[in-house]
Parts: C-alpha cells; sequence; structure tokens
C-alpha cells in the first residue's frame, strides 16, 4: 500500500514510517520540520519506497495531490509539547484545527481511512481515573493558553466524527498518553528525554511544581503498533481509543529513577510552575488511561515496561 503519514519527519511519525516500510508498504511524509527533525528519518532514505516533502499540511494544493496518490493516511501533524504550544498558541490552534480540517476534507473527497492523532490533554481537568474514552472533558479558563492545544485537539475530534457521519469516511480517532522513546527531543517541554539529558550530562534535574503529579509513559513502538491495528480493523471506524499505558508513576520518583540508571551525580531541583511557565500555569494530578476499549477492539495491551523504555532512551543519549 502507498501510505500518507503527516508529521512524518516527527517523533511518533518517523517510528512509524520505518514499520509501514519494514512491511513492505510505500510511504509519503510531510513534515514543516516546526517541531519534527531531518534526523529522524535520515535511516528511511534507504528505502525505495520512501518519500518526504517538506512543506506545511496547510499547502491545500500539495496536499490534495498527496492525498489522491495514497492508499490510507495516518494525520499525525500537529503543535505538541506543552512549552511550545505555550510559546505559539497561534500557530498551534491554526495547525491542530485548520490544517486538520484540509486533510479531513481531502481525505473524504477521494475515499481515504485516516487515523487522527488526538491526546489526553482532551480530558482537561477531570479528575475521574482512569479516564475512559466517553467521559467528560474539564476546560479551564480561555486565558491559560494550555487549554488551547485541548479544545483544538476536541475540535479535530469532532470534526473527524461529522466526516465519518455524514460523508461515511473511514476514520480513527487515537488518544496518546506520554509516548516516549528514542530520538524524542525534551526541546517542547518533554519530561522524559530532558530527565534523561540532563542526569547524563550530570546537570541538575529540574522537577516542575513538587513532583508529585503522575503520568503514565508508552513506549513508541507499542504506541506504532496500536495504531496500525486499529487501522487495520474496519470495526474501529468512527470510534475513539485512548492508546498508552495505565502504569503510574509520580514525576519526581521518575527523576530518581533517571538519576539511578544513569549513575548520575545530579541534584534535582524544584522549579515552580511559574518560573517554568508564567503566570496561571494549571496542572493535572494524574492522567491515566482506561485501555479496556481498545483491548476489546485489538486486543491491545502494552509490552514495554517503563524501566525497559528508559534503558533504551538511556542508551540512545549515551551515543
Amino acid at each position: 500500500m502507498k501510505i500518507l503519514i503527516t508529521g512524518g519527519a516527527g517523533f511518533i511519525g518517523s517510528y512509524l514510517a520505518g514499520e509501514l516500510l519494514e512491511k513492505g508498504n510505500s510511504v509519503l511524509a510531510i513534515d514543516d520540520l516546526s517541531t519534527g527533525k531531518l534526523d529522524n528519518i535520515k535511516h528511511l532514505k534507504e528505502y525505495s519506497g520512501f518519500s518526504v516533502k517538506i512543506d506545511t499540511i496547510m499547502n491545500e494544493k500539495l496536499m490534495e495531490k498527496m492525498v489522491k496518490e495514497c492508499d490510507i493516511i495516518y494525520h499525525l501533524a500537529a503543535a505538541v509539547g506543552v512549552k511550545y504550544i505555550i510559546d505559539n498558541p497561534l500557530r498551534s490552534i491554526e495547525t491542530n484545527v485548520c490544517g486538520t480540517e484540509i486533510v479531513l476534507r481531502l481525505a473524504s473527497k477521494y475515499g481515504r481511512p485516516i487515523l487522527i492523532a488526538s491526546t489526553s490533554e482532551v480530558y482537561g481537568k477531570n479528575c475521574k481515573v482512569p479516564f475512559k474514552e466517553e467521559d467528560d472533558s474539564v476546560i479551564g479558563y480561555s486565558k491559560l493558553y494550555r487549554w488551547s492545544y485541548a479544545c483544538a485537539k476536541k475540535l479535530d475530534e469532532f470534526l473527524a466524527l461529522a466526516y465519518f457521519k455524514e460523508k461515511k469516511n473511514p476514520v480513527v480517532i487515537a488518544r496518546f498518553f506520554n509516548t516516549c522513546g528514542a530520538r524524542q527531543t525534551g526541546e517542547y517541554g518533554m519530561v522524559v528525554p530532558r530527565f534523561v539529558k540532563q542526569a547524563i550530562l550530570n546537570q541538575p534535574i529540574t522537577v516542575f511544581g513538587d513532583g508529585k503529579q503522575k503520568r503514565c509513559f508508552s513506549y513508541v513502538g507499542d504506541v506504532v503498533r496500536g495504531i496500525m491495528e486499529l487501522m487495520s480493523n474496519q470495526k474501529c471506524y468512527g470510534e475513539v481509543f485512548n492508546l498508552g499505558n495505565d502504569k503510574e508513576i509520580s514525576i519526581e520518583e521518575l527523576a530518581h529513577k533517571i538519576k539511578g540508571m544513569t549513575n548520575s551525580k545530579s541534584p534535582i531541583h524544584y522549579v515552580s510552575y511559574e518560573d517554568a511557565y508564567g503566570d496561571g500555569f494549571e496542572d493535572m494530578q494524574r492522567r491515566v488511561p482506561d485501555l479496556s476499549k481498545i483491548k476489546k477492539f485489538i486486543g491491545y495491551s502494552p509490552k514495554v515496561d517503563l524501566h525497559e523504555m528508559l534503558g533504551l532512551i538511556i542508551k540512545d543519549f549515551k551515543a
């Protein structure tokens, strides 16, 4: 098959491209390199079936050409990372809403099945954990820019399901929960690569807030396997799925674990949210996915645990 990946030079997109190429598919990728990197895909150029366009999904003429050429679409292009979204709110909203609408409209025009990458952020400040797909979103004050991401991605979901309902175009929505792995950058607020880099360099490991907030971290290989299986099962069309790992760890515990695994001399420093992100930043204490739905539909369960995943990331950073 010929498969289009938007955000194909991104962290997750590059892993997905590699898996699809290994299985004998051709891959078309597009990325504007706002958060993606050419280094992520340099190893893919050995595949004759791989091609990449460095451009934006807002280029509708190019997108139409690429959608017309492909058989299915994985729409991963998005503004990502808390820091990036807070620093670039307008670009984030435009990319996540207008860009997704273009891709969905073209997918519908040519009848291409499409997976929309969404996020655990859509649950907002909902305190009911674990999160089930049908749970409510609780969104904060509009002057706090981090919530613009949650709203934009929720609108993406509404758009996708509207195309499924009215145009009958095959759509699957996957909500990612803290996907991690080698090649991921900590540049945009991702905590695991930031901690690993600080620990290896014996720099202070900077924990934002009191470190008691808990998260679930999932390995990129498990996530890629999950979205490929979702797209291969027509029973998943028109559905929303949590995708990740449901094992929790506090950010404080994560810092100590990474320090121990790297034999680091780094001190652990606590930084206020105000100093890290500016006035009025809000964070959630827990983000835990209920994985029962995706397990029921495709038998999904994560295979790589946190310790193994951290080992792979640490090895990559040291190299």
